[in-house]
């Protein structure tokens, strides 16, 4: 079946993530994969586990969207309510579904080695009216409803699946995006972004304010501000792939023109994976020696598969005498200077790159808050050094936020300067 465009919305489940108990990371997933296959994320919605809710949430998102995919309550407590909820909403009945029921069996029987519960043999009772989805890494199934409608929409497709984000994500790529590309012709959504640095979103949009209007009407250019700095991402839409291919490598180049002396990378990547692959094809090595951070630059950096190619590993050095043991900070230099300061993380810096044997290194030290600061170091005053055994470059920062925020924006901008830095010192 031919379409303009199909729409989806995502609708999360659970009271847990509406406290802020549980953090909804599903739902962006979802909306990443479901884009990658041609189907634009509509809206997404999280409701608490109150039956009349959810309904109400169907019926808002039933008039609207094509799709709508729902996770969350599919498991074998009481409050988990999905599953007879969906039975009565397509005025269904519950029965077994014997290839669930051996599922489950085998979970619990010859791989949990437990005892199967009453309610766990629940897990294999679906409404009679869907199509079960196998789910190969949990108990509780999936379930495909397709509705028939009378506008210009010939079908409604309605999937629930578990909020386990493992048991869903295998949902999605063994059945659910497949089925969905058979189900439409899927218009092609490509993507091209790139990281700038050291301007803000405004100055950005005024400098590229000609050319944004000259877009072709099938061209979008988002902006996206986070830690100090700006994604430009430009998106178009469309059914010839080779020429929408041919068009978007044109003004990409273009928009990189426009800005290259503030563009950082040209990929969507993080910038931890980024410095990462200029520490690989330089076959260099990085380590870190943090105070204020606490090893949240280590923990960014070992997060990408393969940086065992190019970590050596972090000193987290938070008192004094951590960074006299562990770094030869001198105590002189700590007690007339202070932990926070330019001398401080250059002597960080030079002790890590000697322990460690690391090619370039990362040093931080500063005052995150809520509390800690004085009037000449407020809270929010961070030193950050870069370099390597022949040049140390260092950097006073000053941020305004909470300790967490302060954190995560010192580990952006270090290794922000230790990329320009390897990029200057291997020009």
């Amino acid at each position: 079946m031919k379409q303009e465009s199909v729409n989806a919305s995502i609708i999360t489940i659970g009271d847990e993530l509406l406290i802020g108990q549980t953090i909804d990371t599903n739902s962006a997933w979802m909306a990443q994969e479901l884009n990658k296959a041609g189907i634009w994320v509509r809206r997404r919605v999280a409701v608490g586990d109150v039956r009349q809710e959810i309904w109400q949430a169907l019926d808002e998102e039933m008039k609207q969207s094509d799709i709508l995919l729902l996770t969350g309550g599919l498991g074998p407590t009481a409050d988990d309510i999905t599953k007879p909820l969906l039975c009565d909403y397509f005025a269904g009945k519950m029965i077994v579904n014997e290839e669930i029921l051996t599922h489950v069996k085998d979970i619990f029987e010859n791989k949990l080695k437990r005892p199967l519960l009453e309610r766990n043999l629940k897990q294999a009772e679906v409404p009679d009216c869907c199509d079960v989805l196998l789910n190969k890494r949990g108990t509780a199934p999936g379930m495909w409803f397709t509705v028939p409608t009378t506008s210009s929409r010939t079908k409604r497709i309605i999937v629930s699946m578990p909020g386990v984000p493992h048991e869903m994500k295998g949902l999605m790529n063994d059945s659910v995006i497949p089925r969905l590309k058979r189900e439409w012709d899927l218009p092609q959504i490509l993507h091209r972004t790139l990281l700038t640095a050291g301007v803000g979103e405004s100055f950005l949009a005024e400098r590229i304010q000609q050319w944004e209007e000259a877009l072709p009407s099938h061209f979008k250019l988002a902006y996206l501000p986070n830690y100090g700095m700006v994604r430009l991402r430009l998106t178009t839409t469309g059914s010839d792939l080779n020429g929408l291919q041919q068009e978007l490598d044109y003004l990409f180049a273009e928009l990189q023109n426009l800005v290259k002396d503030t563009m950082v990378i040209n990929e969507d990547k993080p910038l931890e994976e980024a410095l990462g692959e200029l520490l690989l094809k330089q076959k260099k090595t990085l380590a870190t020696a943090e105070s204020c951070t606490g090893g949240y630059i280590a923990h960014l950096i070992t997060s990408i598969p393969g940086s065992s190619a190019y970590f050596e590993g972090s000193a987290v050095s938070y008192s004094y005498e951590a960074k006299e043991r562990l770094l030869q900070v001198q105590n002189k230099t700590l007690v007339s200077k202070g932990a926070v300061s330019d001398e401080t993380v250059r002597e960080m810096l030079n002790g890590l790159l000697q322990q460690t044997g690391a090619n370039y290194g990362i040093a931080t030290s500063g005052i995150m808050g809520p509390d800690g600061g004085t009037p000449d170091k407020p809270v929010g005053t961070v030193w950050v050094a870069v370099g390597n055994k022949e040049r140390i470059e260092t950097t006073c920062l000053r941020f305004r936020f909470d300790r967490m925020r302060n954190i995560q924006l010192t580990a952006a901008n270090a290794m922000l300067l230790l990329f320009r830095f390897i990029q200057q010192d291997t020009a």
